[in-house]
């Protein structure tokens, strides 16, 4: 951005904040990293439209939680139950004590800023929380539930509790309002039942308890992605899509120096990773990454491995530190001395944004579902469980925007499967095709948010009401 444009940039800002006054909102993501990215982006955009804005970070991820130095976003901490760098035995017990815990720090903290110059006036809540409705209620604040997740994924949850979607299907494929067909591997895991997952399945279908009463629902995602699955939600609840919440550098470019997410569990190799994407030629390389949580077998991990290896293009794969012992023996210097990089974590929007990477092989998580339509990244899809498999089905059928992988009789994609699948998405025309498509969807994705988008217009739509609320506006009511 020049100079003049930057000067227009903060001119607009100081005359929005001189007409907005400073309502006081808290976001609160769940603290996982996929949840916390899109959260505090929102946070961000929110804070550039005049509101103070808190980000609630919990004692648990405390110590590992990398903010910036500088931001419009505060940052406070409240007590989950565990300490800093303590951690649960699993996913259920963390679920439990951080749910018996955290109403009551939630309640003391919005009751600490009660007397302040800025009282809290509403709170964006992670909508895998869905009782966090229930603490701004009892404190006298408004509550927004924020979906980290497609409306598709969520309809299918609806679906589901409403009794409209019944698996075992019946037929091949399930006709739905608003979605293409849908075969069983389509569906989010936890519509088949919890699995291991009990605590993860309950959270994943409580996101819908209370949507009636909520105050605002909003979407990472944007209106033209979905639009039939918008409009069908939207005849049902106001909902507001301000997505794709990622830094404004990919896409708006309207919020200066927003050059990425800003909170980091985790530490990216950054220098390696783009030192070795300025070695390689346009659109060769494949970026391989399976997000924060998804854990392949060891089987899966050398039958990935050898595929990689197999398709003789260049690859960076993420494989995180504790993944690491599942790859096959000197997997790693053998490929350092011919094509391949392996890290243990990645700036994955820099990456996408290099112009050496060709093609995104992915879990298919909302977030880099997400990341890489928005920066126009063609995709092999290879989705692991929750609302992945719809993902990867939407990447595939409905925005043609990549290839996704068939597991053999042992739920395994061998390494044939996966070299074919790169040919497909990196040579000939079905991959120039994936290509147009998503940067068609790319500039869609710009669009939305620019100014006067559809995204845009939702959150300026959001901050005009919240502004316009009265503060006793909810006691009374």
């Amino acid at each position: 951005m020049d100079t003049e444009g930057k000067r227009k940039l903060k001119m607009e800002k100081e005359e929005q904040t001189r007409e907005t006054p400073q309502s006081h909102v808290l976001v609160f993501p769940f603290p996982i990293q996929g949840h916390i990215n899109p959260m505090f982006q929102l946070s961000k955009h929110l804070a550039s439209k005049g509101l103070k804005v808190t980000l609630i970070a919990t004692s648990s991820i405390a110590r590992t939680m990398r903010a910036p130095q500088a931001s419009s976003v505060h940052i406070e901490t409240i007590f989950d139950g565990f300490k800093e760098g303590e951690k649960a035995s699993n996913p259920s017990e963390f679920i439990k004590t951080y749910d018996r815990t955290v109403p009551k720090s939630l309640a003391e903290l919005i009751e600490k800023h009660a007397g302040s110059p800025h009282p809290v006036k509403c709170v964006i809540y992670d909508s895998v929380t869905p009782w966090i409705f229930d603490v701004a209620r009892s404190s006298g604040v408004y509550g927004a539930s924020f979906f980290t997740q497609s409306c598709a994924a969520t309809g299918l949850y609806y679906h589901k509790i409403q009794g409209a979607l019944k698996v075992p299907l019946e037929e091949p494929a399930v006709s739905l309002p608003a979605y293409p067909e849908l075969e069983a591997n389509d569906l989010p895991s936890f519509v088949n039942g919890p699995g291991s997952y009990q605590a993860v399945y309950d959270m994943a279908f409580s996101q819908l308890s209370n949507v009636d009463e909520v105050d605002w629902l909003l979407w990472n995602t944007f209106t033209e992605l979905e639009d039939e699955i918008v409009n069908w939600m939207a005849s049902k609840w106001t909902i507001m899509p301000i997505g794709p919440a990622i830094p404004s550098m990919f896409l708006d470019n309207r919020l200066e120096d927003d050059k990425d997410y800003g909170v980091n569990l985790f530490k990216p190799n950054s220098d390696a990773c783009m030192k070795w994407l300025d070695s390689k030629e346009p659109s060769s390389v494949i970026y391989v990454s399976f997000g924060s949580l998804a854990a392949l077998g060891e089987d899966q991990m050398a039958e990935l491995a050898w595929g990689l290896k197999r398709s003789n293009n260049n690859f960076l794969w993420v494989v995180r530190e504790l993944e690491q012992k599942k790859l096959p023996p000197n997997f790693v210097e053998e490929v350092s001395e011919e094509n391949g990089l392996v890290v243990t974590w990645s700036p994955q929007l820099q990456v996408l944004a290099h112009k050496s990477v060709g093609c995104f092989m992915t879990h298919c998580g909302w977030n880099s579902t997400l990341e890489a339509l928005s920066l126009g990244v063609p995709m092999v899809a290879m989705p692991q469980w929750t609302d992945q498999p719809t993902n990867a089905k939407f990447v595939t059928d409905v925005w043609r925007v990549g290839v996704r992988v068939k597991v053999d009789q042992n739920g395994i994609v061998t390494r044939e499967e996966i070299e074919k699948c790169i040919r497909e998405v990196m040579e000939g025309e079905t991959g120039k095709e994936m290509r147009r498509n998503s940067e068609k969807w790319k500039e869609l994705a710009r669009i939305a948010v620019d100014k006067g988008g559809s995204s845009d217009k939702n959150i300026e739509e959001f901050v005009s009401k919240l502004v316009s609320k009265s503060s006793n506006a909810f006691k009374e009511r």
